[in-house]
């Protein structure tokens, strides 16, 4: 199944300064919040990135976010060629009996865009 997902940077940007930290633990876990994290404050592209990938792997699950997934039953960390990489509750894995996931992240100075593959077993 694939998922994509569309995001405004300036939109993004707008609540990280309106909402700081609070809007962050709102669909980051504490290590996506260090991998967004600055010396001078936050990667906003990079928050967009983020924020778009747990929507595409929503849609990608064909649930959206809700009662069955929500963000912290996603979590994205990077491997070693800072490439993203997706790792998933225990209780997502036997939910949607997923087998593999695909993510791939982009964005410029307006929009950032995911896109998501799941394979089911």
């Amino acid at each position: 199944m694939i998922g994509i997902d569309l995001v405004s940077i300036d939109r993004i940007e707008n609540l990280v300064k309106k909402y700081q930290k609070k809007f962050l633990q709102r669909f980051l876990n504490k290590s996506e919040i260090n991998l967004v994290s600055t010396n001078n404050g936050y990667n906003i592209q990079r928050i967009a990135g983020f924020y778009a990938s747990k929507e595409a792997l929503s849609k990608a699950f064909g649930c959206g976010i809700g009662a069955r997934l929500n963000f912290h039953h996603i979590k994205i960390q990077k491997n070693s060629n800072n490439s993203p990489n997706i790792k998933l509750t225990k209780y997502l894995k036997k939910e949607f009996k997923v087998k593999k996931i695909n993510i791939s992240i982009s964005h410029d100075k307006d929009y950032a865009i995911a896109t998501a593959l799941i394979k089911y077993k």
